[in-house]
């Protein structure tokens, strides 16, 4: 099995790990240490030599509360990073909302778009329907402004596999074959801890919806929640949550501390015998 993505045909025999580079002054993470090119740069490509299989550029921040910024200084911050790392031999992937710049992303040499609205602004699959990018379709309840104040399900698993059916059959049927499209139930986007652990127990159920299964819970408040810590002091809860999002059935999981991802995810495959 393979995810078809841009140029890339990316092989699904084992766990994939996506880099996150944020390129925003406002994120929960890292506080806005990549907002500058050269450093956006520096830290991608270090995320490259600690094994990341893509990278995930984003220039809006989507943690709870956060403001929406332009289209114009969107642009501005992550196009010259994906063109700068575009030729080599990672997939990129951009982390955003608006059509307009899926589609200057997808020219500028990126691999994926992966939207956390699960591609619901008017011309989003449009967007890049004609190309042969993959996507990510995301499954988030309101909006990030609002998305925690009182999230609430029928049944958080049945109503997010729900979504994600209904928006995977949209996506084929604006043209983007199913070898194109992941699917992330969007941990942390309108969903309390309950909620988000609910997801991660029963998340080999997506693997029913088709598509490739994308899981980000790296550095999240829910882990905060568990733990205790910071978002920065996160990185050990970050990788259990990354390991036991693998071993229930996550192809690919979204992380910002890649060695650390990629050794306990090394172990898990020698004790599986591969």
């Amino acid at each position: 099995m393979f995810l078809s993505c841009g140029k890339f045909k990316v092989s699904l025999a084992h766990p994939l790990i996506m880099g996150v580079v944020n390129v925003t002054p406002d994120s929960f993470s890292d506080g806005g240490k990549f907002i500058f090119l050269k450093q956006a740069l520096t830290h991608a490509r270090s995320l490259i030599a600690e094994g990341a299989d893509m990278l995930d550029i984003g220039g809006e921040s989507t943690r709870p509360g956060a403001s929406p910024v332009s289209l114009e200084e969107e642009r501005r911050r992550v196009l010259p990073v994906i063109e700068a790392l575009a030729g080599g031999a990672t997939p990129i992937s951009v982390d955003t909302q608006k059509p307009e710049l899926m589609r200057d992303a997808v020219a500028a040499g990126a691999s994926m778009v992966n939207d956390v609205c699960g591609f619901r602004a008017g011309g989003a699959f449009e967007a890049v329907a004609e190309g042969n990018a993959a996507i990510c379709i995301v499954h988030m309840q309101g909006e990030p402004r609002s998305m925690q104040q009182n999230p609430h399900y029928r049944d958080v698993v049945d109503d997010v596999s729900g979504y994600l059916t209904e928006r995977m059959c949209a996506a084929e049927g604006a043209g983007i074959a199913r070898e194109r499209i992941v699917i992330d139930p969007g941990f942390g986007f309108g969903k309390t801890l309950e909620h988000n652990l609910a997801l991660l127990r029963h998340l080999r159920k997506f693997r029913d919806i088709g598509g490739v299964l994308l899981a980000g819970l790296s550095r999240k408040a829910l882990l905060g929640r568990i733990t205790g810590r910071e978002p920065a002091e996160r990185v050990f809860a970050s990788v259990a949550a990354a390991l036991i999002a693998v071993q229930n059935g996550a192809q690919i999981v979204r992380v910002h501390d890649v060695a650390a991802t990629r050794d306990a995810l090394a172990v898990l495959k020698a004790v599986n015998g591969e």
